[in-house]
């Protein structure tokens, strides 16, 4: 299959980009792993499970409504059930490989002359005792079920660790029919008042959540963390403790809060294997941007989540103005930053937001004083805190590589997509950028059957294009046989294409599903009657059933805050003298990848995969915002 422009990841991010793309005349394939567009942050539940008021389990549902009508009048077409692996460069300009299939067995690629990486991001975990016990799921692991399997986990819960994610997921339990017993706040809300002129955007949004809370009668713990799960085959009960201001458990402040579910997070970090896999360079854990949301990569654009975490609003700010620059750029013309200039002045405002929360809500400097030597950090091999203690106070372990050498710590299924953060701190280091070949487990036969693909002399990073190539440099390939593929819908038949030239009703086909004069506008912040609403949409619209905390292992799917885009409006459709030439088709599929490439120059960061198939694992986020990632 051949397109013009691929976007991976079918959230709000890659879903804008691809509405403003196509609004100028490109051809855009979206891909996405999950079996409807909308990401984690518009995940949605099962129709066969007929939920009356899914708007009610969500925030800024209106955006997700005008996306979903844009994408419904637009010529986008969107694969869903394709688990992307890998981004090839080639001579045509890029193959995209994806696994699809309910057994995830049959390959799938994709060609095309631009490539946007809208992959999301994933759950920050860190280990402490009794972690793995059945009863224990990512924050949200917890949201993920509500919002797509209409369950919760358990009866009586606590949310706890860092974050802005606490707030919606203790707010939508409560509101589901679950006791939240507490939630656990590790950050010191004067860290929160110190930025408070950068987080007035924020305020109206956090207010209704802690008005809700307030009507559920749940007590909020500031500079608390959990320390302990308590039980044996299951979670029976939580130890929770008061932080001195290092971040350190303050002795005697202990106190024990039974529950059979703990909901725990320590924000998101970027998902970046594809961006890794292509060469692209990285800023921090995030993939770096240029104003156009251009790589280092010719031809590769990112937006959302992968860039940097900073919430919906921030994506759709990014991925109106990659879609605009991958236009332009398509069509062999230097982009008009006049165009998205309102994005670009939100985009850097949002991006003041979040980094100002990031500082807020950093996890507490002294938790792994907290893990203890038994304590398990790599689950998939069952390696102990102890272990990579001694490998590097006793057998002379000076970073985490060696680390992992010495006790295969990230080697297994998640090939330390979920462990990676938790070895470094135990080890001291900063997480380094981890080198995986591909971004998914492929089947060894896939591998075997892969063609070859012819590649263009100039295109980036050749001795990273070739699967086969990549597998057998490999320090640890995924086996075939490791756990057995999760289930996926096949992807959907989609309509044809639109012609190539930018349509006259595109651009307004766009501003329906673009929200961003409605973001522009107003933050659609809960209203009185909207929390009260979505108080009563979960146990009887939504109907949520209780489900046993053993279930959990299932369910720790996090839930991306995964960030909506922006499609193109009618003011800024395509100028006369920017359509399409007839000797400048717009379809750069045979030529080599389009764009210039920013000055950068250094090795790129990992993204994440499914954790460890261990009970009840607090696993990462499901793939849908990633983009079949």
């Amino acid at each position: 299959m051949r397109t013009d422009l691929v976007v991976v990841g079918a959230g709000p991010a890659g879903l804008a980009a691809a509405l403003a793309a196509d609004a100028r005349g490109v051809r855009v394939t979206v891909l996405d792993g999950a079996d409807r567009p909308g990401g984690q942050y518009y995940r949605q539940p099962a129709e066969a499970l007929d939920a009356r008021r899914p708007e009610a389990l969500h925030h800024q549902w209106r955006t997700w409504e005008r996306l979903r009508d844009g994408l419904a009048a637009s010529g986008v077409r969107v694969l869903t059930g394709h688990h992307v692996w890998y981004v090839e460069a080639c001579s045509e300009g890029f193959a995209v490989h994806a696994l699809l299939g309910p057994g995830q067995e049959e390959p799938a690629t994709v060609r095309a002359g631009a490539v946007l990486l809208a992959t999301g991001g994933h759950e920050h975990v860190l280990p402490f005792p009794g972690w793995t016990l059945p009863g224990v799921v990512t924050a949200g692991g917890a949201q993920a079920m509500l919002k797509s399997g209409l369950v919760v986990p358990g009866h009586t819960a606590v949310v706890a660790g860092t974050g802005p994610l606490l707030l919606p997921v203790a707010a939508g339990l409560a509101a589901a029919g679950t006791r939240v017993a507490a939630l656990v706040e590790s950050a010191d809300p004067w860290h929160v008042a110190r930025r408070a002129r950068a987080l007035a955007g924020k305020a109206p949004e956090a207010a209704g959540y802690a008005a809700r809370l307030l009507r559920h009668r749940v007590r909020p713990r500031t500079r608390h963390a959990v320390v302990r799960a308590h039980g044996d085959d299951r979670l029976t009960g939580v130890t929770v403790a008061a932080l001195d201001a290092g971040g350190r458990v303050r002795r005697g402040t202990g106190r024990y809060l039974p529950c059979d579910t703990l909901a725990v997070g320590h924000g998101m970090l970027p998902h970046t294997d594809l961006a890794d896999g292509l060469g692209c360079r990285t800023d921090g854990p995030a993939v770096a941007v240029d104003a156009e949301q251009r790589t280092s990569v010719p031809g590769v654009w990112a937006a959302g989540e992968t860039t940097g975490i900073g919430g919906a609003q921030l994506s759709l700010a990014e991925g109106h103005i990659a879609g605009l620059s991958i236009a332009a750029r398509l069509r062999g013309t230097e982009p008009d930053p006049a165009r998205w200039a309102p994005a670009a002045r939100r985009r850097a405002g949002l991006r003041r937001s979040a980094d100002a929360l990031a500082a807020a809500f950093a996890s507490p400097a002294g938790w792994t004083a907290q893990v203890t030597d038994d304590t398990l950090v790599c689950r998939c091999e069952e390696v102990t805190a102890g272990a990579v203690r001694e490998a590097v106070g006793e057998l002379g372990a000076g970073d985490v590589r060696t680390v992992k050498l010495l006790t295969r710590a990230g080697m297994g299924w998640c090939q330390g997509r979920m462990c990676g953060a938790a070895v470094a701190g135990l080890c001291g280091h900063e997480p380094g950028p981890a080198r995986r070949p591909f971004a998914h487990p492929v089947p060894l036969g896939i591998l075997a059957r892969q063609e070859p693909v012819p590649h263009a002399d100039t295109a980036p990073h050749a001795e990273h294009a070739s699967p086969r190539d990549a597998a057998s440099h490999a320090e640890e390939t995924p086996h075939a046989d490791a756990a057995p593929h999760a289930e996926h819908a096949s992807p959907r038949d989609a309509a044809s294409h639109a012609e190539e030239t930018p349509r006259p009703d595109a651009a307004a086909h766009a501003e329906q599903a673009s929200p961003w004069d409605a973001a522009s506008h107003a933050e659609e912040t809960p209203r009185p009657d909207a929390a009260a609403h979505a108080e009563q949409a979960s146990p009887r619209d939504a109907a949520p059933q209780t489900e046993e905390a053993s279930h959990s292992d299932d369910a720790s799917h996090s839930d991306d805050a995964s960030r909506p885009d922006d499609a193109s409006r009618p003011d800024e459709a395509p100028r006369p003298d920017e359509a399409p030439r007839p000797d400048a088709a717009p379809h750069a599929t045979h030529a080599p990848p389009p764009g210039t490439a920013p000055p950068h120059e250094e090795a790129p960061q990992a993204q994440a995969s499914p954790s460890a198939p261990q009970p009840p694992r607090a696993q990462e986020p499901d793939q849908t915002e990633r983009g079949s990632s």
